[in-house]
């Protein structure tokens, strides 16, 4: 099972920092002096850098299999998924205001050239619902796995 929730998580941070990456060049970091983005810089950067940390810690666990780590590992998921529904809960209302402007294709293009529309308006939705939902199973496999259940 920690080779699943290794896998999962490296899954899941493959579709993050692509979400990530998408939200710096679109201009979410410039568009915190303006609030034009409704994801804080430093909620997006936490998320991140915890998710990142915790995968090392799981790696290390998988080659070590020391029961410490994996609730280290665990520790570290329950913040990543709290930023993420944090960002999750400000990215819906961008999400259906962009659904909302698709009647008007040409006045979001113009405003995306302005920057006045959020850079997370740009996040291909199936990539924000597979990181969730990988995440979610992540975040499961990890807790089974530091609880012992199916062996490792």
């Amino acid at each position: 099972m920690d080779i699943a929730a290794l896998i999962t998580w490296v899954v899941t941070a493959l579709g993050g920092f692509y979400l990530l990456g998408t939200w710096i060049q679109r201009g979410g970091v410039r568009q915190q002096q303006s609030g034009t983005s409704r994801l804080p810089a430093p909620v997006v950067f936490g998320h991140f850098a915890l998710a990142a940390i915790g995968l090392v810690v799981w790696i290390v666990y998988v080659v070590a299999d020391k029961s410490a780590l994996a609730w280290t590992a665990f520790g570290l998921l329950l913040p990543v998924a709290l930023l993420g529904f944090v960002m999750l809960a400000r990215w819906i209302p961008v999400h259906r205001d962009r659904a909302a402007a698709g009647a008007a294709p040409a006045a979001a293009t113009a405003q995306a050239t302005e920057g006045t529309v959020p850079a997370e308006r740009h996040f291909p939705v199936a990539v924000v619902l597979a990181h969730g939902l990988l995440a979610v199973a992540t975040l499961v496999l990890v807790l089974l796995t530091a609880l012992g259940v199916g062996g490792s």
